[in-house]
């Protein structure tokens, strides 16, 4: 009788000692936290309307290292300081590479660009003719007079609209639009023109490169990709964006041939790299889809971003009308008897450079970092983290973490007054740009065009929404894309100012 019993009991001890100690299990008690996952859509249910509050809420549960799968492939989500600091120093080489991008190949040449081309020679080329040719301290210096021209031109459009109400969204697209579009290209191009929409189609380029492609995660689904027109919607895109480009830098080829340039004149992206397409400046040749995706680059990265800083800004400027006051008298008593304030202006504004950092931890342009990929096993908080295994970093969720910001849930730009922690990449509190090989090499061109532009604000004009609405009254809403921004365009009324 005993033995009957005993049988059964070994059987069961033998499963379970099979379950607990099989490679799949052992694998999966050294996975970070996951929640519960869906047959063929794993946790893209959980991502919402807006993912980089979804994955902070989750996160909060989970821990600040998790992992969700999209589909069947697994994606980590970093949330904390130390993870970041992990990812993108200390083991910065390992996470160096992208996960492959249907969208980013359809419109970035096969993904020749510097921000989704894998990691390589081909990617650390240009790199290198980014951070040493395009952005470099002593280039972006030369393109000042383009920054301040740019700026009075902003003043002066609200100017014109002062006894109407201002869509001010439109004003600082199109002023950030024409500082890239002369420092890219050499020229702005009005709507219409040559039969050129740019603001249009940069907004389409914008709105694809932030499209979730559910063909990246759920192979077997990539079909629905041209059910919902999305293929036919790329192709176009690419095609206008392509012919655009083209003809930019043909018109730039024949007059360099005819010489029609001043002597002395700032070079723009165009020219610096068609130098190097002969190989005049590194010594490797830069193929002609390669030029077009890194001027490519600079719009997409230059023009989404920067205006919907600035529009958050105003936005919580006009919410805190402490904060709104303070940075008026700050300015207004720097640019006394100025016609405008310049660049050599802004050095002593701190309480300006603290309103901006503010907003970058308050409102990160890209909440959650452009995506990397492992190049080889590497361990994250104890865990064995297999190669080619991607990561999102939350930068958004890092800066609303309570353990690295009192109060974090509040507008308080004196958290930074007396403060060295910067948004150069050094501080993993505050990542608006990325850190590491993959941080953005534009930030001191971004910071400074962010900088002038509000402070010229400030100190031409009194702002205030209009038919009476209060701040505290103002739709917050936001809108998912590559940069989340206000779903809102902000309209207000602007008085001039005068001492």
């Amino acid at each position: 009788m005993e033995y009957f019993l005993l049988v059964p009991l070994l059987v069961f001890i033998y499963f379970l000692h099979q379950w607990f100690f099989s490679p799949s299990n052992i694998k999966n008690k050294l996975s970070p936290p996951s929640p519960t996952k869906l047959p063929i859509i794993g946790n893209l249910h959980q991502l919402g309307s807006l993912p980089h509050r979804s994955l902070h809420k989750l996160s909060k549960k989970y821990g600040p290292l998790m992992l969700l799968h999209f589909g069947s492939k697994p994606v980590l989500i970093a949330s904390s300081v130390d993870v970041a600091r992990d990812i993108m120093k200390t083991h910065d080489l390992v996470w160096s590479n992208r996960p492959k991008s249907s969208m980013a190949d359809g419109l970035f040449y096969g993904s020749k660009d510097m921000a989704f081309s894998p990691y390589g020679e081909y990617w650390r080329q240009i790199r290198s003719v980014m951070v040493l040719h395009l952005l470099s301290n002593k280039r972006v210096q030369s393109y000042r007079h383009v920054r301040e021209e740019e700026t009075s031109n902003m003043i002066d459009k609200i100017r014109q609209q002062c006894d109407f109400v201002i869509d001010l969204r439109d004003v600082l697209s199109c002023m950030t639009n024409n500082i890239i579009s002369r420092v890219a290209i050499g020229r702005t191009y009005n709507e219409g023109e040559s039969g050129i929409d740019l603001k249009t189609l940069l907004e389409e380029t914008l709105m694809l490169v932030g499209t979730f492609n559910v063909g990246d995660y759920i192979p077997w689904l990539k079909w629905l990709n041209k059910i919902k027109g999305l293929d036919t919607k790329v192709k176009k895109v690419a095609k206008d964006l392509d012919a655009f480009l083209e003809s930019v830098i043909e018109e730039r080829v024949i007059r360099n041939k005819k010489a029609e340039y001043s002597v002395g004149e700032a070079k723009d992206f165009v020219d610096v790299l068609l130098e190097i397409q002969n190989g005049k400046e590194t010594g490797f040749t830069l193929q002609r889809d390669s030029l077009k995706a890194l001027l490519l680059d600079a719009f997409v990265a230059g023009t989404d971003s920067t205006y919907t800083v600035l529009e958050w800004t105003m936005t919580e400027l006009l919410r805190h009308p402490r904060v709104m006051k303070k940075l008026e008298d700050e300015v207004r008593e720097l640019g006394q008897g100025k016609t405008e304030i310049t660049e050599d202006d802004l050095g002593n504004m701190d309480y300006l450079k603290a309103v901006i950092k503010e907003s970058l931890r308050f409102h990160a342009p890209v909440p959650l970092l452009v995506a990397r990929e492992s190049m080889e096993e590497v361990k994250l908080l104890d865990y064995n983290i297999p190669a080619k295994t991607e990561v999102l970093i939350n930068a958004w969720g890092i800066g609303r973490d309570p353990l690295s910001w009192d109060d974090p849930e509040e507008y308080k730009p004196e958290r930074f007054l007396n403060s060295n922690i910067d948004v150069k990449g050094l501080n993993f509190e505050l990542i608006p740009f990325g850190a590491g090989r993959r941080g953005c090499p534009g930030i001191p061109f971004a910071i400074m065009v962010n900088e002038l532009a509000l402070a010229n604000l400030v100190h031409k004009f009194n702002f205030a929404l209009p038919n009476g609405i209060k701040g505290e009254d103002l739709d917050m809403t936001e809108c998912n894309g590559l940069a989340v921004r206000r779903k809102s365009p902000l309209l207000v009324v602007a008085t001039p100012w005068s001492s």
